[in-house]
């Protein structure tokens, strides 16, 4: 028996009294960092506070079309550039809801997937429309392939069913174009800005006063020249409706 008492009062030695307070310390620290939260946001700037929860309740996104099947691309397009508010964009999404539009039943040449030849994003010029170059043309030329005409008569619906005014830009890589046509890609990127503005005006029959149109040439490349994957998706034609509003 003695030797038992021997032992607990080894055991009860090894404890150590103050223990508790390290628990006792995390609770501190935590309320602590509560009080400094509700300390920060009551000096916020009420004023800006509203006006940043005003854009994420304006803001429009693919997922805000998914309970419906009557949407189409241009009442996409007309509810975004008209909300004023940058947007989070699913390309993949909104490349499927293009190809609605498009109703193309066959493959069209060279494109194996449209959201793979096509990208959508927005930046303060508006919503924009960025193809890969050999949907729309042949290498080093400016005039418009015949299987691209269902996807500008696509787009043609969309301009007519919106307010919004078209910019038409072109895109090249860094490599020398070899044509005794264009002397230079600034003029070769400017040249296809031009066709699918002429495209628009005169087939279309839209007004000349809503589209502007040039090149960038190689000035404006997505990614470094620097491999013949980069260069391909560097070079680009974009379709941009411009905002409505602060457009």
């Amino acid at each position: 028996m003695a030797g038992s008492e021997k032992g607990i009062g080894k055991e009860d030695k090894g404890l150590d009294p103050n223990a508790w307070m390290t628990t006792f310390g995390d609770l501190v620290m935590l309320l602590l960092t509560f009080f400094v939260l509700l300390l920060t946001m009551s000096s916020m700037d009420q004023k800006q506070l509203k006006e940043l929860f005003s854009h994420l309740k304006a803001s429009t996104g693919v997922l805000g079309f998914s309970g419906s099947r009557q949407v189409e691309f241009d009442q996409f397009i007309k509810d975004v550039t008209e909300s004023g508010s940058k947007i989070v964009l699913d390309n993949e999404a909104l490349s499927d809801l293009f190809k609605l539009s498009v109703r193309i039943d066959r493959k069209i040449e060279g494109m194996e997937r449209m959201d793979r030849a096509l990208n959508i994003t927005d930046d303060e010029r508006g919503l924009v429309l960025s193809f890969k170059d050999h949907i729309l043309f042949e290498q080093g030329r400016a005039d418009i392939k015949k299987d691209a005409y269902e996807i500008l008569d696509a787009i043609g619906t969309s301009i007519q069913s919106c307010a919004n005014d078209i910019l038409i830009m072109g895109h090249t890589d860094n490599v020398p174009v070899e044509s005794e046509k264009y002397a230079s890609n600034w003029e070769l990127s400017s040249y296809r800005g031009l066709s699918v503005l002429r495209y628009f005006v005169e087939e279309r029959k839209m007004s000349a006063s809503r589209f502007f149109a040039g090149g960038y040439g190689d000035a404006r490349p997505l990614y470094r020249n620097d491999t013949p994957k980069r260069r391909a998706a560097n070079r680009r034609v974009e379709i941009i409706f411009r905002n409505v509003q602060g457009g």
